[in-house]
């Protein structure tokens, strides 16, 4: 059956709650984890599920995007699997993408060279694990003409969401755009379905839904927004349950995680998920990696005494004579005598100098502490120089030299 699913992962956000992270890169190639960047989940979750021809549309700010995809994700040209990078082309006139379902719908090419039974549509910029087969299997079975996967919430979390209303627990009744009082699930009342922003198409009902929605000169031409309301208005939208799908290797502690990182906090409290003893979502799953491209380094080195605890450092990285606890690191981060890194998220090329302190900070590629530097110490004094998030957690965008 996978054989007749072409991907399509839908990459060309901008991603403007995650400034700086997105001043000078697309969201999904923003850098997760050590060596993985967003995009490689969703990647990782298509290909381990089967579904190996895959299109990444891309548009903004894409170089990095596009060189990730094309360097890392190489699949066997010999059994016809790919995973290419697709930006826009203005083949509809001299235009850009005006919504995620206008980015289809100038790609429609795409469908027609592979003439594929399915189509599978799928955010790329959340960490989570995935069996889409399980989810393609559960579209056949409902007759629907598009299925949207759903996680399963509580009600007070759910207004921040596109909400699925459904009264069967498999046909969509209503697609609610951040509702204030959110329906509840006819076996939890306390729980509500939020959209992944993953779907499933039987392929002509959604070629037929875009060539409509392309028309309506009132149309965002948003996945979620049109598109999904429109196979709901006529009968014809399922939902997934995720917390239904079973990946091989899972802990019974990450079963069904799924965090949407569109937001400084979030991005800092999934790395956190990350470096417990027992994880709440397990990056070292053999049984269903999540696979990347680390690069060709020599392995972390710990010089003069230096310790990382309760920490992930990746290859490349060298701590010397210095502490780094709750923390994550890149690959060639360089943190020097006497420095201390706590509870942050320090990306490639990093320096810390001798005697800095870094806490709850997140330091961008190549950025530059000098020694003897504090961030994350005086908030106040951060705020004048830095971008601080919300919840506290300090910013530095790419190359920037702290003061």
């Amino acid at each position: 059956m996978n054989e007749g699913v072409l991907g399509i992962v839908l990459a060309g956000g901008e991603g403007k709650r995650l400034m700086p992270l997105t001043t000078d890169r697309a969201k999904p190639a923003v850098p997760f984890g050590g060596v993985h960047r967003l995009i490689d989940f969703v990647l990782s979750n298509l290909v381990h599920g089967g579904i190996r021809r895959i299109c990444v549309l891309t548009q903004y700010k894409s170089h990095s995007l596009d060189r990730h995809v094309s360097t890392t994700w190489r699949l066997s040209s010999l059994t016809g699997e790919y995973v290419t990078p697709v930006p826009a082309q203005q083949r509809l006139g001299p235009r850009w993408f005006q919504g995620s379902a206008d980015a289809i719908h100038q790609s429609l090419n795409l469908v027609y060279d592979e003439n594929p039974a399915y189509i599978a549509v799928f955010g790329a910029d959340n960490i989570y694990r995935m069996d889409p087969a399980q989810m393609l299997r559960s579209h056949v079975e409902s007759g629907a003409g598009a299925t949207v996967a759903g996680i399963r919430v509580r009600r007070e979390e759910a207004s921040a969401f596109g909400v699925i209303s459904t009264s069967d627990g498999t046909h969509i009744d209503a697609f609610l755009e951040k509702p204030a009082d959110p329906p509840g699930l006819p076996d939890s009342p306390d729980e509500s379905y939020v959209s992944m922003g993953n779907y499933i198409f039987t392929t002509q009902a959604l070629i037929d839904a875009l060539r409509t929605d392309s028309e309506n000169l009132q149309s965002k031409h948003d996945m979620g927004r049109d598109i999904i309301p429109a196979f709901v208005g006529r009968g014809d939208a399922a939902v997934y349950d995720f917390s239904t799908n079973v990946v091989p290797g899972e802990t019974e502690r990450d079963h069904g995680y799924w965090r949407d990182v569109g937001t400084i906090d979030s991005y800092f409290d999934a790395h956190t998920d990350l470096i417990s003893t027992h994880p709440v979502f397990n990056l070292y799953n053999r049984r269903w990696p999540i696979l990347a491209y680390p690069g060709q380094r020599a392995a972390a080195k710990f010089v003069e005494g230096g310790t990382a605890q309760q920490s992930i450092v990746s290859n490349g990285c060298i701590i010397s004579g210095a502490q780094v606890v709750d923390s994550v690191l890149s690959p060639d981060v360089y943190i020097e005598n006497g420095a201390v890194v706590q509870g942050s998220v320090l990306l490639d090329g990093v320096r810390v100098g001798a005697g800095a302190v870094v806490r709850r900070a997140i330091l961008d590629k190549n950025v530059v502490v000098p020694p003897g530097a504090h961030i994350g110490v005086d908030l106040n004094r951060d705020r004048g120089h830095y971008h601080v998030s919300p919840g506290g957690i300090v910013v530095l965008g790419k190359g920037e030299t702290a003061i």
